[in-house]
């Protein structure tokens, strides 16, 4: 697949500690993506980051909810929501983005689920769908219209993200050897990876690996 290294851009999803191995809510491998990052950030002239920057009270830490786990589902006001164990706690290292990406690059910087009543997985909007983070309309006033996502998780920050990137009119193509995913069992034997994978490619995302990338 081609691309504009100068007018197209590359998006870190919430490449932190946090989420990889050692971290509060673990992805399996998480930490092998970073090289294959960085190797990206080298050939996009352009790229934004997201961050998970929770208080440390935040409702979708199953710690707030007295008699519950992480892994349950619980209705919050705006819908279901995965209970998580504590993690991407704001101002400490782990929510940090890694300490080994090169962030030359990296021309903004959004935190999402700072408000503590409403978790957010997009980087475009909070879980309620509606609250934006603002990146659409800074994505737009740089005139950016066609993304390559990475970071983690695949299956919940990744897939969240390019859902909302679709139907906002953005292009997007997930470079999946730079994501991992956390594949929570659901039904018949199927994993979120396998329900993310499917809804977004019906959507019309794009999964490619980075040596499939050649700049224009």
């Amino acid at each position: 697949m081609q691309f504009d290294p100068q007018t197209d851009i590359l998006g870190l999803v919430d490449v932190q500690p946090t989420f990889m191995p050692g971290g509060e809510l673990a992805v399996t491998d998480g930490d092998s993506i970073v090289p294959i990052v960085n190797r990206l950030l080298g050939r996009f002239d352009h790229a934004f980051a997201t961050q998970d920057w929770h208080p440390a009270d935040h409702a979708s830490f199953a710690s707030a909810h007295p008699g519950h786990r992480p892994y349950d589902t619980i209705k919050l006001p705006y819908g279901d929501q995965i209970l998580w164990p504590d993690h991407a706690i704001a101002g400490t290292p782990t929510a940090a983005i890694h300490p080994a990406i090169q962030q030359t690059r990296i021309e903004v910087i959004v935190r999402k689920g700072f408000r503590r009543a409403l978790d957010s997985y997009s980087a475009f909007f909070e879980n309620d769908r509606q609250t934006p983070t603002g990146l659409e309309a800074w994505l737009r006033q740089r005139g950016f219209t066609r993304l390559f996502l990475c970071g983690l998780a695949t299956d919940f920050c990744v897939a969240w993200s390019t859902e909302d990137a679709v139907r906002l009119g953005f292009s997007v193509t997930i470079i999946q050897d730079a994501c991992r995913g956390i594949g929570l069992p659901t039904a018949s034997g199927r994993t979120t990876l396998d329900d993310a994978r499917d809804r977004l490619t019906a959507l019309g995302a794009d999964f490619i690996e980075s040596r499939e990338l050649h700049p224009i």
